[in-house]
């Protein structure tokens, strides 16, 4: 019997999961799926969490009955991977044969201050706290970093949410950036109509219990901050021996395998994946597909065969503005704009559908009906 671990149950971790519970019963396989918490977070939608709104819990139990693996609740402290070992703070030792590395990744707090005075959305709890605290203020100035999806979604959402609060947005380069024209245009004047001030080519210098410092000397004040600019590997991945990029991202080959413990398999946004256009970007859009390849990987190479290499397209960035509007860029496979675009309500729907996708994605692979090959050619990908 071969000994699997999935380590987190996010989006990518928990299609793995199931997936390589399916794909291994033949062989023999135990798959133990490791989490912190016993619900599943949908972190497509902590934006709306912080913001106020009520949503769902879905435990993890539920939503993998079925498939045979055995759910582990616990916080991964420790990776060991000379050892093939997962150590947990309550000081449970987990052994393994082969490991799924789906913890994901954390705010790069590096910016003094960030990691003591900023809130992230790393977990629900932390969006919880933040929603907490925003309704506390009857007036006063929220300042969001980093003007990407994350940013742009929550200022809108706040500011939608308490049209009492000043929102502030500082990003480097301009929100939005990476879309065409109109749908860039879409926007901003969402954006403006929200009241949104929105300070471009500005960069923090340091965070503040009530200010937030740009490179240059200037002040904002701020009762609340969010911190969303960029992402890096959590710190347990540094001391697992594993090798990793600058952004302390697993580097794996072209079957997501670890390049320097092939037992080890790294998804979703822990994982540093080359495509011939680069390295992909934290989304869900490609976690849940890295997930399921690496699921098939490993299986393959329980039954003695090679596995495929992994081919990935994008097809679009889908950002919600508030609960009424949103705005959907459709994409080329390397994520560059392509000239269709949807707005308004059309563009809520459209969100709305990408957010609720992975439960009934879910449930379509406990019956083996979501084979890898559909993301692929839903990304335009032969």
């Amino acid at each position: 019997m071969s000994n699997i671990l999935v380590l987190g149950a996010g989006y990518t971790g928990i299609a793995a999961a199931v997936r390589v519970a399916a794909k291994t019963r033949r062989v023999g396989g135990r798959v133990r799926l490791v989490n912190a918490s016993p619900t599943f977070t949908e972190r497509l939608r902590l934006h709306q969490t912080a913001a106020g709104e009520s949503l769902a819990v879905h435990p993890l139990d539920e939503i993998v009955a079925g498939t045979g693996l055995d759910v582990v609740l616990g916080r991964v402290a420790r990776l060991d991977a000379a050892r093939h070992e997962a150590h947990l703070d309550d000081g449970r030792v987990l052994g393994y044969d082969k490991l799924i590395y789906a913890l994901g990744a954390v705010a790069d707090a590096s910016v003094p201050g960030a990691d003591s005075h900023a809130y992230t959305f790393y977990d629900h709890e932390q969006a919880v706290r933040l929603c907490g605290h925003l309704g506390t203020l009857r007036s006063g100035t929220v300042v969001v970093v980093g003007g990407g999806l994350t940013g742009i979604e929550s200022a809108a959402e706040f500011a939608e949410a308490h049209p009492r609060l000043h929102v502030v947005l500082l990003s480097r380069g301009r929100p939005g950036s990476m879309m065409g024209e109109r749908a860039r245009a879409h926007l901003d004047a969402a954006l403006e109509r929200l009241c949104v001030e929105v300070r471009t080519g500005v960069e923090v210098h340091k965070v503040l219990p009530d200010a937030v410092e740009l490179v240059g000397g200037e002040l904002i004040h701020s009762d609340v901050t969010l911190w969303t600019a960029g992402t890096r590997g959590l710190p347990l991945v540094a001391g697992s021996g594993l090798s990793v990029d600058a952004r302390d991202r697993i580097v794996v080959d072209s079957a997501l395998r670890s390049v320097s413990h092939p037992d080890v398999y790294a998804v979703g946004d822990a994982a540093a994946v080359t495509q011939k256009f680069g390295v992909l970007h934290g989304t869900c859009q490609g976690g849940i597909p890295t997930g399921l390849h690496a699921a098939d990987s490993l299986a393959a190479t329980l039954r003695g065969k090679t596995p495929k290499q992994f081919r990935f397209g994008y097809i679009h960035q889908p950002v919600s503005l508030g609960r009424k509007d949103a705005v959907i860029q459709f994409t080329r496979p390397d994520d560059s704009p392509r000239r269709w675009y949807l707005k308004g309500r059309a563009a809520v729907a459209y969100k709305e559908m990408v957010s609720s996708s992975p439960l009934p994605t879910y449930r379509l692979l406990k019956r083996g009906l979501v084979p890898v090959r559909a993301f692929a050619l839903s990304a335009g990908i032969p």
